[in-house]
């Protein structure tokens, strides 16, 4: 009897790191060195799932490169058929270089987006605008890319006379072709690109793969196709050597080109090979598989980001919160020690009528990894968090609030925050600032620069621990989020009974009178006629809050325009001066549209 065939230690720990990574398969489960149509299916999603949810910049730059790359495939090809007087075959045979530099370098290219995004968004995992947003901003690249290239090779010497004759002369051919005849190439050119993607998907080794690109390319040049990224490099080649018309050129020849090439890969080859897949095609394909899915307004009508990455675990199950007239959400990090920020919540909301409180213990993982949570984990993970939200369901039962209680794991924090306010509908997100917490690995995530461009609704952010909110300073110039700083701190006189005062700083002594007419206004109109009004006449803001906060209990103060969230990004949360006083600070933001240069940078 002969001993079973140990596997090899090297590809055992390759398979690990590859699943650890993606949730995709590393090798064949039958035949180790073939993958079945749904492994192939899997290994797609998992990557496509790491593309969808890219920075834009990321896509972009990207793309960026794949459309300048394309003007290697363009020099190329004219540089040879320039030098062999124009035989087909030898003009075309390198032709996939630059098709070969954006695959093995995993560039962004349009028409290979046809395949791996597209597999996503029929199977609801990313939304239909989360799809249009990737094509776009990689279609812009590409193009962006290709204008540069064209615009080297025309006003940079780099043809030879005859070599730029015949570049002419090509691109000339493409755009005198009829729209229909355009369209069937581009088509078939669509099938050959989205076909490679899935081939290159189903091969194990850099060698096949580069095999496969420089075969399948090189069907375009010789089978007289089109390719979008190409046509539009030869259209602006043409415009800008003052042989072509660009909106002409761009009707006429790229249009169709970029419909053929869509309609190709999208239909010739997704859709069907979605088709010859199996139902258990997301069996393991990164976190739940098919319990990922979106509903079918999700889907439709997803946010803008898309929704590919949800969480591992997300308990909140239809809470009788979203139901309430104003919700306030509560996301933790620490049920032990953040007791006292769903008593604040509690009594910010006490007086409301139909106010509910949805405490979320966000559970961040340090890995993407689907083996390392297995049902049985999850499990403990739902059970032990729901045993320490006892405490927070208590917080609401003694102050009569309703509440509602669920958990998120996610390898995420910051960035969930954001996913869990616009999935609970939420009015209004506390949270605590400090280390440990969940604004402290913001700076790290990738997508902050997205997630400021507007707040899906407003922002309170507690630094502090030790809460009273007995004696509250309350400063105002006015705005938006000083509105909603006093909106929280009326709330919180009438359900504490805090005494309020209000800080109002003028640039000197002759303004004295303005701005005490300007604070007795301000309070009359939000309602806090009985708090006490100081104005301070020193001109400067930071010290007169720093000397007031000291007599206090609480500070309640609206964001600048420089900001909250470009304050949390640069871990620069407090004017200097409050940073000296012990007093615990309620930062607020009002939801707005403001640019992302106002928000980052201020006005």
């Amino acid at each position: 009897m002969h001993d079973r065939e140990q596997p090899d230690p090297e590809e055992s720990v390759r398979e690990a790191v590859e699943r650890s990574r993606s949730g995709a398969p590393a090798v064949g489960a039958v035949v180790r060195d073939r993958f079945s149509s749904d492994e192939v299916f899997q290994r797609i999603v998992a990557a496509a799932d790491e593309e969808i949810t890219s920075g834009s910049r990321e896509l972009f730059f990207s793309a960026l490169a794949a459309g300048f790359a394309i003007t290697i495939t363009f020099l190329l090809y004219v540089s040879l058929y320039a030098s062999t007087g124009g035989d087909p075959v030898l003009s075309a045979l390198l032709y996939p270089l630059g098709f070969i530099y954006i695959i093995i370098g995993r560039y962004q290219l349009y028409t290979e987006n046809t395949l791996p995004p597209v597999a996503l968004t029929i199977e609801r995992i990313a939304s239909v605008p989360a799809l249009l947003r990737n094509w776009g901003v990689v279609l812009a690249g590409n193009f962006t890319g290709g204008a540069l290239g064209a615009a080297a090779l025309a006003w940079g010497g780099v043809f030879s006379p005859e070599a730029a004759t015949a570049a002419v002369s090509i691109s000339q051919k493409g755009v005198a072709t009829g729209w229909w005849p355009l369209f069937s190439k581009a088509a078939f050119a669509g099938l050959v690109v989205a076909g490679v993607v899935w081939v290159e998907y189903a091969a194990r080794d850099t060698i096949s793969r580069l095999a496969v690109v420089y075969l399948a390319f090189l069907a375009i040049p010789l089978g007289g196709l089109f390719h979008s990224v190409v046509s539009f490099t030869e259209l602006m080649y043409l415009v800008f050597v003052g042989e072509g018309a660009l909106l002409a050129g761009l009707w006429g020849f790229v249009l169709p080109v970029l419909l053929g090439n869509t309609i190709g890969g999208v239909l010739l080859v997704t859709v069907v090979n979605y088709f010859q897949t199996t139902e258990h095609r997301l069996e393991s394909a990164r976190f739940e598989g098919a319990d990922r899915q979106l509903s079918a307004d999700e889907w439709l009508f997803g946010r803008f980001a898309g929704r590919s990455y949800v969480p591992l675990i997300d308990t909140a199950d239809a809470p009788r919160a979203q139901d309430a007239e104003f919700n306030l959400l509560v996301p933790i990090a620490n049920p032990r020690t953040e007791t006292q920020l769903v008593e604040l919540a509690c009594r910010i909301v006490g007086e409301r009528e139909d106010a509910a409180v949805h405490v979320v213990h966000v559970v961040q993982t340090p890995e993407r990894s689907p083996r390392g949570y297995g049902a049985e984990q999850r499990r403990q993970i739902v059970a032990e968090s729901n045993e320490l939200l006892e405490d927070a369901r208590e917080t609401a039962r003694r102050h009569d609030v309703t509440c509602e209680t669920s958990t998120v794991v996610s390898h995420r924090s910051f960035e969930e925050i954001f996913d869990i306010a616009e999935r609970e509908n939420a009015d209004r997100v506390l949270m605590s600032w400090g280390d440990n917490r969940l604004w402290a690995s913001g700076r790290a995530e990738r997508p902050l620069s997205e997630l400021t461009r507007s707040l899906p609704c407003d922002f309170l952010v507690l630094d502090g621990d030790d809460l009273d909110a007995s004696r509250i300073l309350l400063p105002t110039a006015g705005g938006p989020n000083c509105e909603l700083s006093a909106d929280v701190t009326h709330a919180l006189q009438a359900s504490v009974g805090s005494e309020v005062t209000l800080l109002h700083v003028v640039d000197g002594p002759d303004d004295r009178d303005a701005g005490e007419q300007f604070l007795a206004d301000w309070a009359a109109d939000h309602d806090l006629e009985d708090a006490v009004r100081v104005v301070d006449d020193s001109g400067d803001v930071e010290r007169a809050i720093g000397r007031n906060a000291a007599d206090h209990t609480l500070v309640v103060i609206g964001a600048t325009e420089e900001g909250l969230l470009s304050r949390l990004a640069t871990d620069s949360l407090h004017y200097d001066v409050i940073e000296e006083v012990d007093v615990p600070i309620l930062f607020a933001e009002r939801a707005s549209d403001r640019s992302l240069r106002d928000r980052l940078f201020g006005r």
